[in-house]
């Protein structure tokens, strides 16, 4: 049985306590607590969640953030939250071996070995939704992306209306740890959101060899 079969629906605990990071930092405990108990969620502020939580939970959180802070604002704490997600990882979850690795590997090879371990434990962060990835065939075509990651179902936009692209969570994680392991240009724009009445959330990886 998969992971994934095991726990379905249920994303990572960065993901909520990577947030009440970012607002502290951003507007300060007072902020945090108040905006934690608008979602419902102030047990996870007394208590770090250390195990994997309700995607629904996850999505309530996200969602207050738009609600409270308005979208701009919101946007740049999820930001802030992916980038220390992306620091949890490199610190407690990806080897230091390997890391080491990949940085000395030409970009293309070491996004292709990233991008297989981050399918492979994808179910960590996209819960019921489904990841995947393209990589284009020959990196040096000027008019395509090196790397495409899609999400589809993407749990935290369902119910999310948006007049732009919304996963500034997920775009911040992907874009750092392609920063530190594949490429220091790394850039990644989300180009297609399914908030937005796209078939899928779709995110573009590009940076200049």
């Amino acid at each position: 049985m998969t992971p994934a079969a095991v726990l379905p629906g249920r994303i990572g605990p960065n993901a909520i306590t990577r947030v009440a990071e970012a607002l502290a930092a951003r507007l300060g405990t007072s902020a945090t607590w108040d905006l934690f108990d608008r979602a419902g969620l102030l047990r996870h502020l007394r208590t770090p969640p250390t195990q994997m939580v309700d995607e629904a939970e996850v999505r309530r959180l996200h969602a207050a953030l738009r609600e409270q802070l308005g979208a701009a604002e919101a946007a740049d704490v999820a930001r802030a939250a992916g980038r220390c997600t992306a620091h949890y990882l490199l610190a407690h979850r990806i080897p230091q071996a390997v890391q080491r690795v990949l940085r000395r590997l030409p970009a293309p090879l070491a996004a292709r070995v990233l991008l297989k371990a981050i399918t492979r434990n994808a179910w960590t962060f996209t819960g019921s939704g489904e990841f995947s990835a393209t990589v284009a065939p020959w990196f040096g075509q000027a008019a395509a992306p090196p790397v495409q990651l899609h999400i589809r179902h993407n749990p935290l936009c369902q119910g999310l209306h948006s007049s732009a692209p919304a996963c500034d969570y997920y775009a911040a994680t992907f874009e750092r740890l392609f920063q530190v392991l594949v490429h220091p240009a790394t850039r990644v724009q989300e180009v297609a959101c399914e908030a937005c009445g796209d078939a899928e959330c779709r995110f573009e990886l590009r940076w200049h060899r």
